[in-house]
């Protein structure tokens, strides 16, 4: 299978950032979200070694997990697409018409949309579950939820290597705590590396992350750990404050940050700065992980946002 041809590593840039205000350290973004149009960011570095995998063990359908907004379903649909799979999206919830852009651009790209209420949804881990899809739709290539599985780690691990800069810490955001604990794996308790939470409540990344790495290299690290404070009021949630650092950081850098992830992380890492969390005269890669295509999703939110809230 022929990456190369279509995702552009060369593409991911170490860009230098300003931010409204001086800070004390050097921060840099790591544009992962630039390797491809759709399939960029963490999403290309979590789906790679699982879609060798399904190529090996023959399969022609990749099936996978993920919300309404799901920037996990929009790459897998595009990267169906590109490299020759078909797509199953199990949904969470009820269908709603129309499509938001998020569906509408994975049903656009051949992706079945399959949608399941949300008591079923928490069940998705069981063997019965996966019996039920055999049942329904026979022999495919199963990725969890948000693509992390060893595989994926296994992807993540890669980032680092591609970080053309000498630094103090590596900040990424963090859902499912699968690309983080690639990035720990791939620098092998070298460096620091630091997590923000995107959902409230989400201690349990701490233990995901942990058994993730121990499963994948064997070993505990202690050079790593998850900011749970920049969540904004949960998952998609955002406020005025998110959002005019956004559109400054935009405005400035001509970076366009998701709401979502990348834009609570690195307004995280800003807030922290300024702090002196990072003390003084240290370098930060933070991570673009792609996700720019929930920013449609949210826009008309966002613009109620800030009309609400003067």
């Amino acid at each position: 299978m022929d990456f190369n041809s279509v995702i552009d590593l060369s593409k991911a840039i170490l860009q230098p950032v300003e931010f409204p205000a001086p800070v004390p350290v050097r921060v840099f973004m790591k544009r992962l979200d630039l390797i491809h149009q759709f399939v960029s960011g963490n999403k290309w570095f979590k789906q790679k070694y699982n879609l060798m995998k399904a190529k090996e063990e023959g399969h022609d359908t990749v099936l996978t997990f993920g919300g309404a907004f799901s920037n996990h379903i929009h790459a897998t649909a595009a990267a169906g697409n590109e490299f020759g799979f078909k797509t199953i999206g199990m949904i969470r919830g009820e269908e709603h018409l129309p499509l938001n852009p998020t569906l509408q651009f994975a049903t656009e790209k051949g992706m079945h949309l399959h949608y399941v209420n949300r008591s079923d949804y928490r069940r998705k881990h069981l063997p019965e579950f996966a019996d039920w899809i055999l049942s329904k739709f026979g022999r495919v290539y199963i990725v969890p939820e948000g693509g992390t599985n060893q595989l994926a780690l296994k992807g993540a691990a890669e980032i680092p290597n591609l970080i053309e800069t000498d630094f103090d810490y590596v900040t990424t955001a963090c859902g499912t705590a699968g690309t983080i604990s690639g990035v720990i794996s791939g620098l092998g308790g070298n460096k620091k590396v630091l997590g923000f939470a995107v959902l409230r409540g989400a201690a349990f990344l701490l233990k995901n992350a942990e058994q993730n790495v121990l499963e994948f290299t064997g070993k505990r690290f202690d050079n790593w750990s998850i900011n749970l404070n920049y969540h904004f009021g949960g998952y998609a949630k955002i406020n005025r404050e998110l959002i005019l650092f956004i559109r400054q950081i935009e405005e400035i850098n001509g970076i366009v940050l998701d709401p979502v992830y990348t834009g609570k992380m690195l307004c995280g890492v800003y807030d922290l700065a300024r702090r002196g969390y990072f003390g003084e005269d240290k370098t930060i890669v933070a991570l673009h992980t792609g996700g720019q295509q929930g920013i449609d999703g949210m826009q008309s939110r966002m613009n109620e946002v800030l009309s609400t809230h003067i």
